[in-house]
């Protein structure tokens, strides 16, 4: 083989890819990408790696989970087909709101040449239309009812923060202030398992997808449980504006953890917002985290929450880095509460 190219390690390799380090371990673990190994024995990618890895990428961005990937790259084109058509979907999706958009566009230039001036609202939906579902109240307590504002609604948020930060009651209110939001609290191994499952039995094609959405996660290496079927069967249901999860790696194994945030991103670009609550560093990945996606730090000080860039130096990055700890110390501190004296 020639071996002949540059060679570049982990960190510049997953930087032109678009992927996390971590994603390239993943790729390795499951034995879908080799690196080479210097003397010393650390890894490195050549030009074959890097071709390798950037099949592996292409076609997780498709969907494809990672047995997928493998049947694939090894001459099984069978899981293709419904990839492809979940892709055509998304992008007639985006198509439908493009032309929607230029529709909008079009009505401002008319109403301008008849002397009517667009509304700074109206602007912004035009550059930013994730920016229409927003949301704002005054903070609940430990806060002091400070004005909480956030206008621009990702697909995929994290609020985090240490014990008795009062994150908790954040994701609540903003469950309570989302029209339609549903919440998902941490019985889910008990009364909304149960509620989910009695919603299986009644509903055909609500147990098709989670059935889809556990076979998918099976291959990633999520065991099944309460938890996660409660959660699947949320995330699956038609109907709600938004979803709000509680401590979302709740009751769930490392491999089911970083299953279940794959799949979470796997089908973001079609679902509704989804706001998690997490500490657990398995969940949230500050190398990974997407430009769709943000983080909303609670200090332990409780002043008031605020959002974070993923980027070390930004401020809050070290606060909410130190927040988050490896699924062994999580599952060590399931269920502690830090008991705070109520306000008089």
């Amino acid at each position: 083989m020639d071996r002949s190219g540059e060679f570049i390690n982990p960190s510049e390799a997953a930087r032109r890819l678009g992927v996390s380090p971590k994603a390239l371990r993943l790729y390795e673990r499951q034995g879908l990408l080799v690196p080479v190994r210097t003397a010393a024995g650390w890894r490195t990618y050549g030009p074959a790696e890097m071709a390798r890895a950037g099949e592996i990428a292409a076609l997780r961005a498709l969907g494809l989970s990672l047995a997928q990937v493998a049947r694939t790259l090894g001459g099984d084109a069978s899981c293709l087909e419904p990839a492809l058509a979940a892709h055509q979907a998304a992008l007639e999706g985006q198509s439908r709101r493009l032309a929607e958009t230029i529709e909008r566009v079009r009505d401002l230039r008319v109403g301008l040449a008849e002397g009517r001036a667009p509304r700074a609202e109206e602007l912004a939906r035009l550059v930013r239309p994730s920016a229409a579902l927003g949301v704002a109240f005054d903070l609940p307590w430990p806060w002091g009812g400070e004005r909480f504002e956030l206008s621009d609604v990702r697909t995929l948020t994290f609020i985090i923060g240490p014990l008795g930060s009062g994150k908790t009651r954040l994701l609540r209110k903003i469950a309570e202030t989302l029209p339609g939001a549903v919440f998902l609290g941490l019985d889910r191994s008990a009364g909304d398992a149960a509620a989910a499952h009695a919603q299986l039995d009644a509903d055909a094609a609500l147990k098709a997808r989670v059935d889809r959405a556990l076979a998918w996660l099976a291959d990633e290496g999520a065991a099944s449980s309460a938890s996660l079927i409660a959660m699947l069967v949320a995330l699956e249901s038609e109907g709600p504006a938004a979803l709000v999860i509680d401590m979302v790696e709740q009751g769930l194994d490392q491999a089911s953890q970083e299953a279940l945030i794959a799949y979470l991103r796997h089908r973001a670009s079609a679902a509704r917002p989804l706001f998690v609550t997490t500490r657990s560093s398995a969940i949230l990945d500050l190398a990974a985290v997407r430009a769709d996606e943000a983080i909303i730090l609670c200090p332990a000080n409780h002043s008031p929450p605020s959002l974070v860039a993923p980027h070390p130096g930004s401020p809050g990055y070290e606060s909410v880095a130190t927040c988050l700890g490896s699924p062994a110390v999580r599952a060590r501190t399931e269920g502690v509460v830090a008991w705070r004296p109520q306000v008089a």
